[in-house]
């Protein structure tokens, strides 16, 4: 496919277009790919029809915010490594500010007792339902993997460690690759990616070495911001499944090491549905909250990073690893466990904090129904969740 000799026409224009669809995508990753493929591929045929699903399954199997991810790509394809960053950033940018924005009024103002803001903890666990419900269709769909599911929220719930859940993804793994182990994986098209494979193994061998470098770094100096930068980094490291799964893996980085209370954590998770863009920019609001805009700043940088190393890094290598049926085998494993991980925290932190009586059941049951069988967009359900709470509080 040809690129345009022109880099700074291309990069402005791959800002611009990204900037549109932060500031318009609402409703989730699978609606985000949907305005990608309007805008960048229909609209403006920046890549064929085939080479973009091959990089939205790429990315659906990655760790990470899948969405991001296939817009980071898009970028690299248009305007090279700038290309990406420029993506990234325009989608990215509006629901930072807005998040941050929420964390200093919810700050300056303490409302944190509000209705509206209990309201919004119910709109979190409508939400997390309906990502159960979906999540559990599409990747627990046999006896196997609904087990496995079953067997991670249980362990989940009963061993609440900072690294249990890390454990859980790569024993689902091992589980996945050997019940899987003769399953052949389907036969796709070669995806072509402007990016060398040595470039790609450096991008990787700096996600690895991060990974494990930065808990010790973290140890030995005391934590402090090395501390702050190792959590996020990790939590982005380790979301399989979506953006929803990126909850219990914050919830224990920062409400179990007191950054943040629990209430202001549910609550920003809830205000964090009805902003346009990635869902991770939830880091954004809670890097706001633990320690100003600084700390919104390093949390943004420390989540996201994890996506441009992957998303980079693989790209070139991705049409031999679809074709590993052992990896196939680890990633459907891994899938399981992540539904599982995320029904745990439905529960905990979920429904132990938001569900405190027969009005809080009623609202989220409401509410789910709009989600799920009205299919109403999620800014309305924020809303009517803010409402309900502050009728509630009448009671």
């Amino acid at each position: 496919m040809s690129r345009n000799p022109d880099k700074i026409r291309s990069l402005v224009e791959v800002l611009g277009v990204s900037t549109k669809l932060g500031l318009t995508s609402f409703g989730g990753p699978i609606a985000h790919l949907g305005y990608f493929h309007n805008e960048y591929i229909r609209k403006r045929r920046w890549m064929d029809e085939r080479n973009y699903a091959d990089l939205v399954a790429l990315c659906q199997l990655l760790p990470g915010p899948a969405s991001s991810q296939v817009g980071i790509g898009i970028g690299v394809y248009r305007a090279g490594l700038l290309g990406g960053l420029a993506a990234w950033i325009g989608f990215t940018l509006p629901s930072v500010i807005l998040l941050i924005l929420f964390a200093f009024v919810l700050k300056g103002l303490d409302i944190g007792s509000a209705g509206w803001i209990h309201g919004l903890k119910i709109v979190a666990v409508a939400i997390v339902a309906q990502a159960v419900l979906g999540m559990g269709q599409k990747l627990t769909p046999d006896r196997s993997r609904i087990t496995l599911a079953v067997i991670v929220a249980s362990v989940t719930i009963l061993w609440q460690t900072a690294w249990s859940q890390v454990l859980l993804i790569a024993a689902a793994g091992f589980a996945g690759a050997w019940l899987y182990r003769k399953k052949e994986p389907p036969q796709s098209p070669k995806l072509s990616v402007p990016v060398s494979r040595t470039f790609a193994a450096g991008c990787l061998i700096i996600f690895f070495g991060l990974l494990f470098a930065l808990p010790l770094l973290s140890r030995y100096s005391g934590g402090g911001w090395f501390a702050f930068f190792d959590s996020f980094y990790r939590s982005g490291s380790l979301v399989f499944g979506g953006g929803h799964v990126v909850l219990p893996l914050l919830e224990q980085e920062v409400v179990s090491t007191g950054w943040v209370h629990k209430e202001d954590f549910l609550a920003g998770y809830g205000a964090a549905q009805a902003v346009p863009g990635p869902l991770f920019t939830f880091a954004s609001y809670l890097g706001a909250m633990a320690k100003g805009i600084t700390g919104a700043l390093v949390a943004t940088a420390a989540i996201f990073l994890p996506a441009f190393l992957l998303v980079i890094g693989t790209l070139p290598f991705w049409n031999y690893l679809r074709q590993n049926r052992h990896i196939q085998g680890a990633l459907t494993g891994i899938n399981a466990a992540v539904v599982g991980i995320l029904f745990a925290a439905l529960y905990n932190p979920l429904w132990t904090t938001a569900i405190m009586g027969p009005q809080d059941f009623a609202l989220a049951s409401i509410l789910f129904v709009m989600l799920v069988f009205w299919k109403l967009p999620p800014w309305v359900i924020v809303l009517t969740g803010a409402a309900g709470g502050v009728i509630a509080g009448f009671y």
